[in-house]
Parts: C-alpha cells; structure tokens; sequence
C-alpha cells in the first residue's frame, strides 16, 4: 500500500508538471495522457519501492513494539533475529526487483515517455543539442552539456579530433545555441572556459571568456534526437557507450614521439578520458546501488521504529521522509559532480548503502540485545 501511495505521489508531480499543461493546451488526449502515465510508473518505481519499503517497516515495527507485541515474542523465546528473517528475505527481493527496474525496464519506459512528450512539444532547441548524453554524430566531435535551457547551456564539454595526432579538448561553464533555419545549420558560442590543444604530445591550456565553435550541419545527424541521454540508458546501452567513448582521443601513432613527450601524450590521453567517461561511470554505478536501497532502509526501518514506539502513522511518514531525503542527498552532490572526475561522483552514490547499511547494522544488533 505504501509503494502506490508513493507511487501516486510521484506521478502527480511528473502528471500536473507536463501532461496537464499538454492536456489544457489541447496537444494531447486522454488516451495518449494515460499512455504517458503508464510509462512513468516503472520510472518512478525506482524511487517508490526503497521508500514504500522503508515507511512500512518503521509504521510495522513502531506499532508491533508500542503493542507491547515485542515483548510478547521475546517472552515466549523467540529473538529479534528470528521475527525479523522474513523482512530482511522481501527486502532482499524488492533489491532484485529494484535493479531489474533501475536497470532495464524504467530507462526504457522513461525514453519512450521522452519520445512521446518531445513528439507533442516539437522543441527544436532542445533536439538539436539534447542534454546529458555524447553527442557523437558530426564527424571529428563530441559534445556533451549537463543542461539545455531553451538553447542556454551549462557544464559543456567539447572534443575535437584530425586526422593526425592533434586534438582539442574544451570545457565551458557556459554555452549558447544559435540556429540558422535558411541553412539548417546551428553554431555554438563558449563562455568562461579552458581549451586544451594537443599537438605531437605538446599540451598548451588556453583560458577564455568566449569561443564560437565553426557551424555544424544538422543535415549530418538525422538521429541526434533518438539517442537516449545517459540518465535514461540502460545498463547495456552504458556499458556500450563507455566502451565507445574509451576510444575516443585514441592517437593513431606514437611511434614517432620521444619518451618525455609519450609520457606527456598518455597523460593527456587519460586525463581526457575521465573527463569524458566520468558521467556514464556516475550513472552505471547510480543505477546498480540504487537496486540496494531496499535493504539499508528495512536494516535502519526495522530498529528505529521499535525505538520509537509509537503507533501513529504520521511521525512514521515523517521519519521515514528524513532519511530519503539524508539517503538521496548524498545522490543530489554526486549528480551536481557527475562531470568532476577528481571527486569521484560515481563512488559517492555507494556512501548511504554503507551508511544506512552499517547505521542498520549496529541498531539491529542492539535491538536484539534489549540495549
């Protein structure tokens, strides 16, 4: 009950946020809204089951312990441990469902629900230079920003590589989209920023306040826009493309480059690739500890609502809001350093399983003491 409660929380959001306004403005009908909902509710599932689980535990608990029910069990030889086996097994089961979510079904169902909004918007803007994923389709380029407002771009990366050894690696705080309809062509403008051009192992860092990149041809990408972006891929399509992106920077030969400028050259090399790879690290590694949510929350749930001791429904909702929102935050500063190689984003997402896990852990074994 608590998994549909939360589950109808979340789709109202998403539902009152783009399908309503959809809706009012007459460029969707009822069948393609209930359509729309249907794809979301695997998406929200990923944060609906870690929570369902974790609001019914402390509520489950919190009564069985203020019913003096606790203690019944205990008199009659049974210990904490031994009541408590089933839950930890259905949490267990809901982490196994969880990833095959987090992993498969909800980047899926979350495209499709992409697809379907961007098909009934039509923002060009938002098409030509989509957000959060490699754009790899002009010949020699990638290009990557973290966000897409309307043509206004943030945390951009750019990488630029001949046909010899010589390469350009270019990271932006800001961007700017300039499309020209007559010849269907679009120029980006840098701002604040830092290019790195690599020449024959030589490395020269260029800070700048702005830098207008030559104009691409959209003609050359008919497919920019069905790409999913990396937070809507699955666990394969992940793999893939950081196995892709792997390659990229790869010098053709180094045979002609001397041993302090090969040194020079690698590092550059590596550099550039976790830069590049830093962001699709950060979401293989979200989506696999999110798949764990379940048990830490059941592990803490469990002895935080017997030391409560309360039956009212409403201080276990608000417990069980605390820690989602201190378990989530650690996923929001992970997020906020998807493309800072240096802070290891993709690490800190595993921080609240070990927390909440070894916080659980430590609660339990007191419970069961009567400590």
């Amino acid at each position: 009950m608590t998994v549909l409660v939360f589950t109808f929380v979340l789709l109202l959001g998403n539902v009152l946020r783009e399908i309503l306004s959809l809706l009012v403005n007459r460029q969707a009908t009822l069948s393609i809204a209930a359509e729309a909902i249907g794809l979301l509710i695997p998406f929200v599932w990923v944060f609906a089951l870690p929570m369902g689980m974790l609001t019914a535990t402390l509520l489950l608990f919190g009564r069985f312990s203020a019913d003096q029910e606790l203690t019944a069990v205990r008199a009659s030889g049974i210990s904490l441990l031994s009541l408590i086996s089933p839950v930890l097994l259905l949490s267990l089961g809901l982490c196994t469902v969880s990833a095959l979510v987090n992993m498969e079904i909800a980047p899926r169902c979350r495209v499709a629900y992409t697809r379907l909004i961007g098909k009934l918007k039509l923002e060009l803007v938002n098409i030509q230079l989509p957000e959060g994923r490699f754009i790899k389709d002009f010949p020699g380029w990638v290009f990557y920003t973290a966000r897409n407002r309307r043509g206004n771009l943030e945390d951009v990366m750019v990488f630029h590589s001949s046909s010899t050894n010589e390469s350009e690696t270019i990271w932006a705080a800001r961007g700017k989209v300039e499309f020209d309809q007559q010849n269907h062509q679009i120029t980006l403008h840098l701002f604040d920023g830092k290019l790195l051009r690599t020449s024959d192992g030589q490395g020269i860092p260029v800070i700048f306040e702005k830098w207008d990149l030559p104009p691409f041809d959209l003609n050359q990408s008919k497919k920019l826009s069905e790409k999913p972006r990396l937070s809507d891929m699955t666990f394969t399509q992940l793999w893939e493309e950081l196995r892709d992106v792997e390659t990229i920077g790869t010098p053709i030969s180094l045979k002609q480059l001397t041993p302090d400028q090969l040194r020079v050259r690698k590092r550059e090399i590596v550099k550039n690739r976790d830069d590049l790879t830093t962001p699709i690290r950060f979401h293989i590694h979200r989506q696999v500890a999110f798949s764990f949510a379940c048990f830490g929350f059941t592990l803490v749930g469990i002895p935080l609502g017997i030391r409560v001791h309360r039956r009212e429904t409403n201080i276990g909702i608000g417990i069980a809001l605390m820690l989602v929102a201190i378990y989530y935050s650690f996923i929001v500063v992970a997020q906020s350093l998807s493309t800072r190689p240096e802070y290891a984003p993709h690490l800190i997402v595993w921080l609240p399983n070990f927390l909440f896990q070894a916080v659980g852990a430590v609660l339990l074994w007191r419970a069961n003491r009567g400590i």
